[in-house]
């Protein structure tokens, strides 16, 4: 059998979860992420990467399972400390969590993000490579009614409450290497866009020239997964975020988004009435149901995004 290779763009919470779900239906080694790095920021000296962290804790198994975030069974002593101290506390670093930004600040020195990861994932047992956008920083900005924010400050200080105006990406960034020889894989069978958030996980990878042209030049099919269910986010601000920027609140209104790039899109069951409009942009359709709780939900809906892209393999028109 000829060898095949996946990749697929992801922020955190929702995305980890289809590529966990990637990751059990493929063999080992056929699977890569380019993960968003335009929420990565310095805190306490230290350098965070919550999506690249997020990706690795769930698929080495360790992730909270009530939060999707951070690590299982978490203690807290170095925050109540920290607020003891008059330290901030707005960013929450769990005992455990916190070894991870240590280590990452001592190998920075030496090693690229890139490398930072693969050693990091290595050691977590993680197979499936976690490769970031860049190696360089590329801080997403939020601009709302509350005035220009980064993003951690909008999203976890300000609890993404701020009307969002508008939202911006460096220019010029690079692309990290891994990144982009992931992108030239000649065995590449499709590129999966992740259910996460298409403005503030999706945009930032896709900001980049090098990596958007590629995907657009690339014969591969561009599989896509709807992060609304019935005009709702299961997890985050998609649906606010939409509405503020005066967007339908639609899984239509993803595809309108995505238009250009996308061969196929996997939606919910409840939004399956937009379907036909959907086509009409050019874009394939799957159905299933893509609520993803358990493993064996992650696994149903990245059955239906291979399904998907197989089907699409030899027609693809993305571009």
């Amino acid at each position: 059998m000829t060898h095949q290779s996946y990749l697929a763009l992801s922020g955190g919470v929702g995305g980890a979860k289809l590529v966990l779900g990637l990751e059990a239906q493929l063999r080992a080694g056929q699977l890569q992420v380019i993960a968003n790095t335009g929420d990565d920021f310095e805190h306490l000296g230290l350098p965070i990467s919550p999506d690249i962290d997020t990706l690795l804790y769930t698929l080495a198994g360790c992730a909270n399972p009530a939060t999707g975030w951070g690590v299982r069974d978490e203690t807290w002593s170095f925050m109540e400390r920290l607020s003891d101290l008059g330290g901030p506390t707005w960013f929450r670093l769990g005992d455990r969590d916190l070894a991870m930004h240590m280590r990452r600040r001592e190998l920075r020195g030496t090693h690229s993000l890139t490398e930072t990861t693969e050693i990091l994932a290595r050691a977590l047992g993680v197979a499936t490579q976690v490769l970031p956008m860049s190696d360089d920083p590329a801080p997403t900005v939020i601009h709302t009614t509350a005035g220009r924010l980064a993003f951690q400050d909008y999203f976890v200080r300000r609890q993404a409450e701020p009307a969002v105006t508008n939202i911006t990406y460096p220019p010029d960034v690079a692309a990290g290497l891994g990144a982009m020889d992931a992108l030239s894989d000649p065995s590449l069978a499709a590129i999966i866009i992740t259910p996460s958030n298409p403005w503030l996980s999706i945009a930032p990878i896709l900001s980049i020239q090098a990596i958007k042209s590629s995907i657009l030049k690339s014969t591969a099919p561009v599989i896509g997964v709807s992060p609304l269910i019935g005009g709702q986010a299961v997890k985050g601000p998609t649906a606010k975020i939409m509405r503020e920027l005066g967007l339908a609140q639609d899984t239509l209104a993803i595809a309108q988004h995505y238009a250009g790039l996308l061969d196929g899109l996997v939606i919910d069951a409840q939004d399956a009435a937009q379907t036909t409009a959907i086509k009409r942009l050019g874009i394939e359709v799957r159905v299933t149901n893509t609520l993803m709780r358990k493993l064996e939900d992650k696994t149903r809906v990245a059955d239906a995004v291979l399904s998907l892209a197989r089907e699409l393999a030899p027609q693809a028109t993305h571009g």
